[in-house]
């Protein structure tokens, strides 16, 4: 069976994506997995919602979160919904192994997202870094991934799926397209502080045009973040 590992970061409509697959009866759904290993052996300057209820719940070592994972694929496919930063190794050979999936939005619509939850987040808090050394090892490893981008998707989320299942060599199916209100049991314990928009959809919702304006101290981290963004977005995932 796959795994299909889904490699993004904070606010880029990650969530709604494992919603979609958690739709599907063929796969199982995990959030974050490696979330708790990172809190543990990671120091960061931000307080992250719910840290002492996940690393009391969570598998705190790497091997035991990938064998779990695997033992996982063993009944159905396994669709993992993590964070790029969340992979503390510089080489996670692992992942050599998955279909992987790169997930990105422009890092000023993140940022401005992510600063309603985390006040000042650094570049290493949103992922984009590390999605683009991730995107390199695979590469340098002959197992390029998939780009996708989160305004691609919602120009036309049926025909983006389908585009993403043909790459991925599942078939497609419309239960995917909704879900119900009100979260799934694989929500992670942190669901409450983030979750709240897809928490109140019931499927993919249109992103209004007008958004809030980037706050002046993060001004810095988007410049850094843009040479990063700019190097994955030449392999997007087009939806036309």
């Amino acid at each position: 069976m796959k795994i299909v590992n889904l490699i993004s970061g904070p606010r880029n409509l990650s969530t709604a994506l494992m919603y979609s697959f958690a739709q599907r009866d063929d796969f199982h759904v995990l959030d974050e997995p490696f979330y708790g290993y990172y809190l543990k052996n990671t120091e960061t300057e931000i307080d992250h919602p719910a840290t002492h209820e996940i690393l009391r719940t969570m598998d705190l070592k790497e091997e035991i979160v990938v064998d779990s994972i695997q033992s996982l694929s063993g009944l159905k496919h396994v669709f993992v919904k993590g964070m790029a930063h969340h992979y503390i190794n510089k080489r996670p050979d692992f992942i050599l192994k998955w279909d992987n999936v790169i997930l990105i939005r422009h890092p000023e619509k993140l940022l401005v997202s992510f600063s309603k939850v985390i006040d000042n987040p650094k570049l290493d808090d949103i992922g984009l870094k590390k999605a683009s050394e991730l995107f390199l090892f695979l590469k340098e490893n002959g197992r390029i991934p998939i780009v996708i981008d989160s305004d691609e998707l919602m120009i036309d989320p049926e025909r983006y799926l389908k585009k993403l299942c043909n790459k991925l060599e599942v078939p497609f199916t419309s239960y995917m397209l909704s879900w119900k209100k009100e979260g799934i049991p694989e929500d992670g314990v942190w669901a409450p502080y983030w979750y709240t928009n897809v928490h109140n959809s019931e499927g993919f919702q249109k992103q209004s045009r007008l958004h809030s304006k980037l706050p002046k101290q993060l001004e810095p981290v988007l410049e850094k973040a843009m040479p990063y963004y700019n190097t994955l977005k030449k392999h997007i995932l087009k939806n036309d």
